[in-house]
């Protein structure tokens, strides 16, 4: 017999003061199969809950409806304490009477009538439901970590100091990302490599870290706790077991006059070559696509190992008889098998040539944030010098422009990167700590600091350091001589401004990579418009996604500051670390099934396999319907529990109707259909 409970949640107010509980829950109580009724101010909260837990013991309920908030926030804990009172968790079902009615109405007498029909299609659901059983799978407990910059790094280390092993995948010759490129870091002015490259090197010699340099993830199968990954290794013409790092190979190359991308082309590097002094590994990569020897190879049309060309790295070599140096290594693709994957892919600094108005790429002198970091960095290509481009000197006035790229509807990026108004003002005080006699002016929207000790650090720049802050934007730059003509506004002073200086450094825009909507595939994540990934949840979830077993860590998910980013790291590590917990984990059981009357050839499934094509799961199996000779009858679809994510798809293009969702079946949905 059917024994349903009806519990009206008031939520305060949010609900209550568009809605009359009471006589929702009065006019529940009168419907067939309801055999309890009641309203309660706050139901999720403990005497909520245990007034639920008591209600279905003392009337020996046999399904139960909560009217409330959104089951995103509180499904979990109603089925919870329904579990607790003896009934099975997916006979609980939950009626949104908030977002879906008291939010959007203001007519109390309208929103009342509108959540008894949501409460009375919920009921009609129950008495339908089939009790379900989670389902059970095992956990590896490897974990595979994307990106190898700070955010990479912290995870990977706190995965693999808790005694796991972690397969570390970047798609660079060295870890470290752009933190390894930055001078000094805000807001204590720390030597970024000085921070960094302890944790570099334990990552390098981690005994559970296998690290993937010049690798890139290619296909990922499976789901949480048994993900299948290919990465393919990309050829470094180096064999990095033979390689000591001793450099002979890089000095003796004749391709000197290659732009570096670490240094980001504000200086040279040759075809052979270690990134920076610091990289881990520590030995050299060779770029085919410079290299004399490969450029004589693709222009004669033959295979690298037949030419003749160079070769001075090769003889250079001190290992013999066999040289670390290897023309002919090729791309190879391995196999890992892991439990949980941290995407922290990080970002790219927005281009600024978007910006013409701004001369970025026809003027030397107009130059991003993160060169400027390269040309006051000890490793850089001027050795810390503050030079300009164009001629090698000193530059004695020097404009510092706000958010390009960023807060700007017209280029399609209305988000704030968050890190400029910072790292601008520390540009300010690198730039006169190394030309004492030079002139800083910064051109500003508004400043947004909010950090611990940030409101501090940027008063510093303007109170102590002398750069001068002018609210308005900048409209133009032109060249006059050897000089930058730069045109803009002081809403403060309500006047243009004409400031001739010698090097611009534009604030440009913290972008996801470019290949964040190929990893998007890949993972079956969700992004926004902007192309970063998006949590599952922004303030409950903020690092899971809506994939179980796949969490975010760092500027892939949005701009963020190194402080904020290894939060996020650690935090993914933490998310890692509980499912690693875990001998076994269970699944929720909403999952496809195909019709398998018995005997199978009746199945109503007629193996068009349009549910294989559209299941972004890979979750569709076929099966062959064999004779008990070996004759194959008949092949038919066949729901993977494990891959499947319930999201329903295969359901809505089965032609033959074989495919039903556990807990949306068609009878469950009509049911809610006719109750209005």
């Amino acid at each position: 017999m059917i024994r349903i409970g009806v519990f009206i949640c008031q939520c305060g107010e949010n609900i209550a003061r568009t809605v009359d509980t009471q006589k929702v829950a009065d006019v529940a109580g009168i419907w067939p199969g309801v055999a309890h009724s009641t309203t309660y101010k706050y139901m999720c909260s403990d005497p909520g809950q245990s007034l639920l837990i008591k209600a279905i013991k003392d009337n020996d309920l046999s399904g139960v409806v909560v009217a409330a908030c959104s089951p995103k926030m509180h499904e979990q804990t109603f089925r919870k304490a329904s579990t607790v009172a003896g009934i099975n968790p997916y006979l609980c079902e939950i009626s949104n009477i908030r977002e879906q009615c008291s939010w959007v109405h203001s007519d109390k007498e309208v929103s009342t009538e509108k959540a008894i029909n949501l409460v009375r299609i919920m009921v009609e659901k129950v008495r339908k439901n089939s009790p379900l059983e989670k389902i059970s799978v095992s956990v590896n407990k490897r974990a595979l970590v994307l990106g190898a910059g700070i955010a990479g790094i912290q995870a990977a280390l706190d995965i693999a100091n808790a005694g796991y092993e972690v397969v570390l995948v970047e798609r660079d010759p060295s870890i470290g990302g752009h933190m390894a490129q930055l001078s000094e870091t805000f807001p204590t002015m720390d030597c970024s490599q000085c921070i960094l490259t302890p944790r570099m090197v334990e990552v390098g010699q981690h005994e559970r870290i296998k690290l993937y340099t010049d690798s890139e993830l290619v296909e990922v199968n499976g789901f949480i706790g048994n993900f299948e990954a290919k990465i393919k290794k990309k050829p470094r013409f180096i064999n990095l077991d033979l390689c000591t790092g001793c450099g002979e190979c890089a000095r003796a190359c004749p391709s000197t006059k290659i732009k570096s991308e670490f240094d980001m082309a504000m200086g040279n590097r040759t075809a052979v070559h270690i990134p920076f002094p610091q990289a881990v590994p520590n030995k050299p990569v060779i770029d085919s696509e410079n290299c004399l020897r490969f450029k004589s190879a693709r222009k004669k049309g033959i295979p690298v190992a037949e030419s003749t060309a160079c070769g001075k790295c090769y003889d250079a070599c001190p290992i013999d008889p066999v040289k670390a140096v290897n023309f002919v290594q090729e791309e190879e693709i391995v196999n890992e098998e892991v439990g949980a994957i941290v995407v922290a892919t990080g970002f790219q600094p927005q281009t600024p040539d978007k910006y013409g108005e701004y001369g970025e790429g026809r003027y030397a002198d107009v130059i991003s944030g993160l060169q400027f970091e390269r040309l006051a960095s000890a490793s850089g290509p001027t050795g810390g010098e503050i030079l300009r481009p164009s001629d090698s000197k000193p530059p004695k006035t020097v404009v510092f422009i706000h958010c390009v790229g960023s807060r700007d509807r017209q280029k399609e990026r209305e988000y704030c990167s968050k890190i400029c108004c910072m790292y601008t003002a520390k540009h300010t005080m690198l730039y006169k700590h190394k030309v004492h006699d030079g002139k800083a002016i910064v051109f500003y929207i508004d400043i947004r600091c909010a950090g611990k000790n940030y409101d501090e650090f940027s008063r510093r720049a303007m109170e102590n350091e002398g750069a001068v802050y002018l609210r308005g934007r900048v409209s133009k730059i032109s060249k006059s001589g050897d000089k930058l003509l730069v045109k803009g506004a002081d809403t403060l002073t309500n006047s243009q401004v004409l400031v001739e200086a010698d090097m611009v450094v534009l604030a440009t825009a913290v972008e996801p990579q470019p290949d964040s909507p190929k990893v998007n595939q890949l993972l079956h994540l969700s992004q926004d418009r902007y192309n970063f990934f998006i949590e599952a949840h922004p303030k409950l979830k903020p690092v899971e996604t809506s994939v179980a077993g796949i969490y975010l860590a760092g500027t892939c998910q949005g701009p963020m500051d190194i402080p904020e980013t290894v939060s996020q790291a650690s935090a993914a590590a933490c998310k890692t670390l509980v499912l690693f917990g875990n001998e076994k984990i269970e699944r929720s059981p909403i999952v496809a099934k195909v019709n398998r009357t018995l005997p199978p050839v009746f199945s109503t499934c007629i193996g068009c396999f349009y549910c294989e094509k559209v299941c972004p799961y890979s979750a569709i199996e076929r099966e062959e319907i064999k004779t008990r000779s070996g004759d194959i009858i008949k092949v038919v679809a066949k729901v993977n529990e494990a891959l499947c994510q319930g999201c329903g798809l295969c359901t809505t293009v089965c032609r033959s109707k074989a495919v039903e969702l556990s807990g949306f079946t068609d009878e469950e949905i009509f049911a809610e259909i006719n109750a209005l």
